[in-house]
């Protein structure tokens, strides 16, 4: 399989649910607006039950529907159904922004505010670990995805702030 098209079929799913979130949340806070002991807001009121639940769908409907566009790429090339892998790269990529924003609460850097790296790398990280359940990356794919998504994420995010979608552009 064409290593781009691979990649791309690998990071749909986890782009479109990290970017579905932020677009689509709102609401009800994950953490229901709780502190932690150290007196910092768990995740803070931008986690939203919305947001993970349209950011999880999202990457899962962008999953089907390259699976139907890209039969060939998506049923033979991952060693897995497809469908599962997107559901699982798109649960954990919103998790590990999840994740992402415990640690910015825990080392004091409060919601909106850039953390470079761990803004960029949360959702992939925490996506290749749970699409690692059924099919793990060659280390060149994981490599490209971790090094591509930064300069990825700062344009698509400055994209958004133009659009009015963000309030800062990172």
């Amino acid at each position: 399989m064409d290593f781009l098209v691979r990649a791309i079929l690998y990071v749909a799913p986890m782009y479109f649910a990290n970017s579905a979130a932020m677009v689509f949340g709102g609401r009800t806070p994950v953490d229901f607006g709780a502190r932690f002991p150290d007196g910092k807001p768990v995740f803070g009121k931008g986690k939203t039950f919305k947001g993970l639940v349209f950011g999880i769908a999202a990457g899962a409907m962008v999953a089907a529907i390259l699976k139907v566009l890209l039969p060939e790429y998506a049923v033979a090339g991952f060693g897995a159904d497809y469908n599962v892998l997107g559901f699982l790269l798109s649960a954990g990529a919103v998790l590990g922004d999840l994740v992402g924003s415990f640690i910015k609460r825990r080392i004091g850097i409060e919601q909106g505010k850039e953390a470079p790296l761990l803004d960029q790398l949360d959702f992939v990280i925490g996506a290749i670990a749970l699409g690692s359940i059924v099919y793990v990356p060659s280390v060149a794919l994981a490599l490209a995805v971790i090094i591509a998504t930064p300069f990825i994420h700062r344009i698509s995010n400055y994209i958004a702030f133009k659009a009015n979608l963000k309030k800062v552009p990172w």
